[in-house]
């Protein structure tokens, strides 16, 4: 069975500072059809820092809708048009003063795929130099270290619940283990 659904109509509902949202009617595999809610987002970056010792470079912020702080790696917004690996390294150097010497792409995540249509672009840093950070305006956040292991065990005991960092901190684990293999 095809499973692709063909989109028949489409109503824009919201354009907001950074996402719009839309409404389709989509027809299904079987000839029905059925309403789908859409927010379209310009995709983003997020980009792991790990020092030679094992220490991974993060920041704190508080994510108004989910009222907490978070520990998160750096990450941000693609600009319309950008490219994603100079994005990682804006966004590095902005959120941290770090630039990274080696940039290896660890591929892209969909945030949430049954109505977002977020792309997020995932690197790993390294051979880094700190130099100081120059966050945007309104944006407010700690920067810290801590050890990959330990946020290895944070992710896997659910205290990591920031998706593109736990995906990053679990893929960069992996590779660094392959590394060591080969």
């Amino acid at each position: 069975m095809k499973l692709e659904e063909k989109t028949i109509k489409s109503i824009s509902c919201y354009h907001g500072i950074i996402v719009n949202t839309r409404l389709d009617q989509a027809q299904l595999p079987d000839g029905s059809y059925a309403l789908r809610e859409v927010v379209e987002h310009p995709g983003g970056v997020a980009i792991l820092p790990l020092e030679d010792d094992g220490t991974v470079w993060c920041v704190r912020q508080f994510r108004y809708p989910f009222s907490e702080l978070l520990l998160e790696i750096p990450a941000g917004k693609l600009e319309p048009g950008e490219d994603p690996e100079p994005a990682a390294r804006r966004e590095l150097s902005e959120e941290t003063g770090l630039t990274a010497g080696r940039l290896q792409y660890l591929g892209k995540q969909y945030a949430s795929p049954g109505y977002c249509g977020e792309v997020l672009h995932v690197y790993l840093a390294r051979d880094l130099q700190q130099g100081e950070a120059h966050l945007d305006t309104g944006e407010f956040l700690n920067v810290e270290k801590h050890p990959l292991s330990e946020l290895v065990d944070l992710a896997l005991a659910g205290q990591l619940p920031d998706v593109k960092t736990a995906v990053a901190v679990l893929k960069t684990r992996l590779l660094l283990d392959r590394e060591r293999e080969s």
